[in-house]
């Protein structure tokens, strides 16, 4: 086995990590845990204008609450200068200020804000002292404000200013605003610090985990103190292990203490079996707790391996990830756990197992997910170093804010299981030469300072050039032209950005690094639209930086997996090889959902991408169920197109399948023929005359039915029905209910055309937050009331109130029967 150089440093024969996210605690168990971190989001005060921090208008504010993202309430308009590659949103500068006031009994104590992400340019004041700066949209920051705060009566004010002006500063869609959660952390004066613990397993078996825990603390009071840590372990809420330690710690110091748990029997952390800890860390003055701070943990061992790819726990594990821009959708990029957990839960009944940040880091709770949930995620850090891709980008701000940037990502991220690479870059514009080299490995360093228990990488477009090969060329090593920074040996992984007819070549091109695909296949289609041919393979467009003059009027492109960039593939040429070969460890296709911006091969009037398995409303595109039937143990059967055609047009029926030998097709009752895959074949198709009635599929497994679907053709629409993903939904202010919305014929056949305009009210206990259609060209506000059906189909967002009871939704559409759905919150 030949494993990661970094790994011999260590004398390990795998690469264990035991890990943890940061003090969050889960419901159940807040009464647990001091309550050392409160949510401040709610009852701030917003205005968007160019102003100064002295010259407010009161009177001009308008109250809301926290996560928010001003850009997704403006209006579409090729107009904005963030143009339709950043979404074609507005942007601008935004104030936030908010009023409070601290109990007496609070000036005994130490208080900092956190700011779980501010886009971007972000400057907080507090009682008028500036706090400080953070260019970077996508950082966690934490400012100390004890110092300058009131106590009683006396309120504190918190002013924050939002400057998201100078665009474009962003290849995607970046929104405005605090966009992420904002917490006040109130501690006793010597406490456990910001990000303040890091563990790791130096040896983990089968039958016992030694688990070392480092521990930072601050002591803020004026004298040095006598402590006492006790490091408790729980699993299933029951204590497994603890260790106790007294120390010294001075006045006005931080004290950084080692402790070892060992854990019999542990349950091992997995894609399939997350399995989570719970360490609390309590510290202890004169036998009184004074602090308290959780980390759930995940044990687990891998390893990356030139011939097995990635092993987990021993196991080999294809790595089957998807990469994701931060927006979600209709909510614009204000985040919200339900929201991300809804995607999640899309993607892996997909299948998937994996997440890629593309291209920076990404909101906790996004990663407190994929802990619970299991997916193998890469987090990245960067989308450029030194040289800019977009005008007033990141790259302006990279010679004072890197380190400090890419260190308080590292200490924030460095505990979560899920995690199992560190990216420093996205395709890079200095990889191409030595000023590359040398910020890699100044990068490389500046992490592995802080944590050496996971291999990093770059996602190099790509790490080596093969002219003219494809999957079927033979190695010819005077047809290799390699990326300096692939060839630097500076990097524990190779990571390809496409090039996947060179994946197969990849043992010999770099025989002593493993590899990762961080980024592939770039498949373009548009839910619900299909060319009359599909057996014709188009590359959209011709170049990436040339004008694209074809395509189709309408800015659609064929849902048949036969369109993608010319510097990708489609779904099934990439999928072929990464399934073949034990050694490519996996891959993150770009991308899991569509996203707002970059509306390649189109520009505007398009604003969001074409690039998802699924559309920005939520709703798959017919290749997701080509993954689901070869990442997934449940039985697939999937034909498409729908079946609404002019009578003789000749229609392409394409059949996903698995755990069959042959798949029949029948139009109303009179077989088309059977199908069977061959060799690598990944769909089989049927080319017939359309005629109005009953398309049925039948899929057979040594001559017995496995399943059988059904498309029928519609008539003009007459009904609407509704659909929630849930039913009963908390009542917090924040929980959503995601409900789609069909057009069906008098039969109650979904229409797979229709395009009626539909009109949303809602009554009780909650709001409208958002509508969508998935239309990447579509103009409509996504916080309008109505919006048009595409291909059939719309979605309603609905927030919860903070009052238990009922929300009661009512649809119209012109000439259909209203419908109306009741959704409960408790």
């Amino acid at each position: 086995m030949v494993l990661l150089k970094k790994i011999s440093r260590y004398q390990l024969l795998t690469l264990v990590v035991i890990t943890l996210f940061a003090c969050t605690s889960s419901k159940k168990e807040t009464t647990e845990i001091l309550d050392r971190r409160i949510n401040f989001n709610d009852a701030w005060q917003f205005r968007l204008e160019n102003s100064t921090q002295e010259n407010l208008n009161t009177n001009t504010w308008r109250t809301l609450n926290l996560p928010h993202d001003w850009s997704i309430e403006g209006d579409f308009s090729d107009k904005h200068p963030a143009t339709y590659g950043g979404g074609a949103l507005p942007g601008g500068t935004g104030w936030y200020q908010k009023t409070f006031k601290l109990k007496s009994e609070d000036s005994l104590k130490s208080i900092a804000i956190q700011f779980d992400g501010v886009y971007m340019n972000s400057d907080v004041w507090i009682n008028d002292q500036h706090l400080g700066h953070r260019p970077n949209g996508y950082i966690s920051f934490e400012y100390d404000l004890t110092k300058y705060l009131h106590f009683g009566d006396q309120e504190n004010i918190i002013k924050v200013k939002v400057d998201n002006s100078k665009q474009p500063n962003s290849r995607w869609y970046s929104g405005s605003g605090i966009y992420r959660n904002v917490w006040l952390v109130k501690t006793d004066k010597l406490h456990i610090s910001n990000w303040g613990t890091f563990v790791t397993t130096p040896l983990v078996t089968q039958d016992s985990a030694q688990v070392s825990v480092a521990t930072t603390f601050k002591n803020n009071y004026n004298t040095s103190k006598q402590v006492t840590l006790k490091s408790k372990l729980y699993f299933d809420n029951k204590l497994i292990t603890e260790t106790s330690q007294d120390f010294n710690i001075d006045a006005h110091s931080e004290h950084a203490l080692n402790d070892q748990l060992l854990v019999q029997n542990p349950k091992l952390w997995s894609d399939t079996s997350p399995f989570l800890y719970n360490l609390v860390s309590e510290i202890y003055i004169d036998n009184t707790l004074i602090d308290q701070y959780k980390t759930p943990i995940g044990i687990r061992s891998f390893s990356f391996d030139l011939n097995k790819g990635f092993l987990l726990n021993g196991k080999q594990v294809k790595i089957k990830g998807v990469c994701n821009h931060h927006d979600l959708g209709a909510l614009g990029t204000a985040i919200n756990t339900r929201a991300l957990e809804r995607q999640l839960e899309i993607l892996q009944d997909m299948g998937v197992n994996g997440i890629r940040t593309a291209h920076n880091p990404p909101a906790p709770e996004l990663l407190d997910l994929c802990d619970r949930m299991g997916f193998i995620v890469m987090d990245e850090a960067y989308d450029m170093w030194n040289n800019t891709k977009s005008k007033y980008d990141y790259a302006n701000h990279w010679d004072e804010w890197h380190e400090k940037d890419l260190q308080d990502l590292i200490k924030r991220d460095r505990n979560h299981p899920s995690i199992f690479v560190w990216s420093i870059g996205n395709e890079i514009q200095e990889q191409w030469n030595e000023q590359g080299i040398a910020t890699a490995k100044t990068l490389k360093a500046i992490v592995e300072k802080l944590d050496t228990t996971r291999p990093i990488t770059v996602a190099m477009n790509p790490p080596v050039n093969m002219p003219n090969a494809d999957v079927t060329t033979q190695f010819d090593a005077s047809n290799v032209n390699f990326n300096p920074l692939a060839a630097s040996g500076v990097l524990d992984l190779i990571g390809y950005n496409y090039a996947h007819q060179t994946f197969e070549h990849h043992q010999k091109n770099f025989p002593n690094t493993p590899f990762i695909a961080t980024e592939t296949t770039s498949g373009l289609q548009t839910r619900g639209y299909y060319d009359k041919k599909s057996d014709t393979l188009k590359r959209w467009p011709v170049r990436w930086d040339l004008p694209f003059d074809g395509g189709n009027a309408d800015h659609t492109v064929s849902a048949y997996d036969q369109v993608s960039t010319p510097w990708g593939s489609t779904h099934e040429e990439t999928w072929k090889i990464i399934k073949k070969h034990d050694f490519l460890a996996g891959m993150y296709i770009w991308t899991g959902f569509d996203y707002l911006g970059e509306p390649t091969p189109y520009v505007w009037p398009s604003r969001s991408s074409y690039f998802g398995i699924i559309d920005l409303a939520g709703f798959p595109k017919d290749v997701y169920y080509m993954y689901q039937s070869e990442w997934t143990h449940k039985d697939v059967l999937h034909i498409f197109p729908h079946w609404n055609w002019n009578e003789g047009e000749t229609v392409d029926i394409w059949a996903y399948y698995n755990h069959a030998d042959e798949v029949e097709l029948f139009v109303n009752g009179e077989s088309q023929g059977i199908r069977k895959k061959e060799g690598d074949d990944l769909h089989v198709m049927w080319r017939i005359p359309f005629k109005p009635g009953t398309l049925k599929a039948i899929s057979r497994k040594d001559g017995k039915v496995v399943l059988e679907k059904e498309i029928k053709t519609a008539n003009a629409p007459a009904k609407i029905n509704l659909e929630a993903d849930r039913q009963t939904i908390e009542a917090n202010g924040n929980d959503l209910s995601f409900v789609t919305v069909t057009l069906a014929d008098k039969d109650n056949v979904t229409n797979p055309t229709a395009t009626n305009l539909v009109t949303f009210e809602i009554e009780g206990e909650g709001t409208i937050v958002g509508v969508d259609n998935g239309d990447p060209t579509s103009h409509t506000s996504f916080k309008s009331k109505k919006i048009n059906a595409f291909y059939g189909k719309c979605l309603v967002i609905i927030q919860s109130k903070k009052q238990a009871g009922t929300i009661t939704l009512k649809v119209t559409s012109e000439g259909l029967e209203p419908s109306e759905l009741q959704i409960q919150t408790q």
